[in-house]
């Protein structure tokens, strides 16, 4: 004997299935992504106090070009690390032109993306000050 439920009623069934499924489609696409949580975004970019070499830039640099500007790596025959060498190329242009990718500038960092707009900020506001040790 045949099952009634295949027999009698087949359409019935697909018309079910076909119901769960979109439901099922429906339902999960509704999933809702926090975009501050799937895209944390790296801080805030404070420039409009003091910039510090201590707490600013030397942290960045330290990021950025000191694993290849060093005492064992002068890459380019610029050496940095020290305050007298990081204000030397500050002062004389080399490190500004270089980390914007201006022109007549080797691009820093080599082979790497180009700094942030925040952290050229930063780079900028202490060169501007004068590069003090502070």
């Amino acid at each position: 004997m045949q099952d009634l439920r295949t027999t009698k009623y087949p359409r019935m069934n697909r018309i079910i299935i076909l119901l769960l499924v979109v439901f099922t489609t429906v339902l999960s696409s509704c999933y809702y992504d926090a975009a501050d949580l799937l895209y944390p975004s790296a801080g805030t970019c404070d420039t409009a106090t003091n910039v510090s070499y201590n707490q600013t830039i030397v942290p960045l640099f330290q990021q950025q070009c000191y694993s290849c500007h060093n005492n064992t790596s002068t890459g380019g025959g610029v050496l940095m690390g020290s305050y007298t060498n990081d204000k030397t190329i500050a002062v004389n242009g080399k490190l500004y032109g270089s980390v914007t990718h201006a022109s007549g500038y080797s691009a820093m960092p080599k082979g790497m993306a180009k700094l942030n707009n925040c952290q050229l900020s930063a780079i900028k506001k202490w060169i501007d000050a004068g590069a003090p040790n502070n």
